[in-house]
């Protein structure tokens, strides 16, 4: 038997963050939930993307980069833009005016409540995924709103599934509830005794 839950591993507390970048003339980010601080003298930060992210490749050649700490205001709309899409194939910014930092990147101009532009100072190679470790070259704090962890997100921000709705027939006497496609007619209600000429289908 393995020693090994990894139902653990989703007990570690994660933020959310757009990482932005640019590719020549065009912007782009991506949704991530591994940002890190890994020394504080100097200041280092950690940032960890997918290979087959368009973002790490943008980084891997600029090494520079934005991390936009998202706060929970931030609607399901973000996430879709800039979560749910390649750069490589649409335009993330698209209608969207982006504000500029001294590095010259895209810093969003709301959802967020602090802004980190980081320079890369070494790579190490994850197999599927690249961990940048970062020099911080500016960093402000915008609001004093929370920060949007993973859990906010998976509870309050992430569209619930629409209940599927139950088959079925109610009891017009007592309300007992019988499941299934069919009312078998020699139904008897359980509870009040009554038929199934007194039951109707689920509305």
């Amino acid at each position: 038997m393995s020693s090994i839950d990894t139902s653990a591993l989703f007990r570690i507390g994660y933020g959310l963050y757009v990482v932005t970048c640019r590719d020549g003339e065009k912007d782009n980010g991506l949704i991530v939930n591994t940002v890190c601080q890994v020394t504080s003298t100097p200041n280092r930060v950690a940032v960890t993307i997918n290979k087959s992210n368009y973002s790490h490749d943008v980084i891997r050649t600029t090494g520079v980069l934005n991390v936009n700490c998202l706060s929970e205001d931030a609607p399901f709309s973000l996430f879709q833009r800039f979560g749910f899409q390649s750069g490589r194939d649409a335009d993330k910014f698209l209608g969207l005016t982006p504000d500029r930092t001294q590095n010259g990147l895209a810093m969003l101009p709301q959802y967020i409540n602090a802004l980190l532009s980081l320079q890369v100072e070494q790579y190490i190679d994850l197999d599927t995924h690249g961990m940048f470790i970062c020099a911080l070259t500016e960093a402000k704090a915008v609001s004093d709103a929370q920060t949007m962890t993973y859990t906010y997100y998976q509870n309050h921000v992430k569209p619930k599934p629409a209940a599927q709705k139950k088959k079925g027939f109610v009891c017009k006497i007592c309300g007992w509830v019988y499941e299934g496609e069919e009312l078998p007619p020699d139904l008897v209600c359980p509870i009040c005794k009554h038929p199934a000429s007194d039951f109707e289908p689920l509305t």
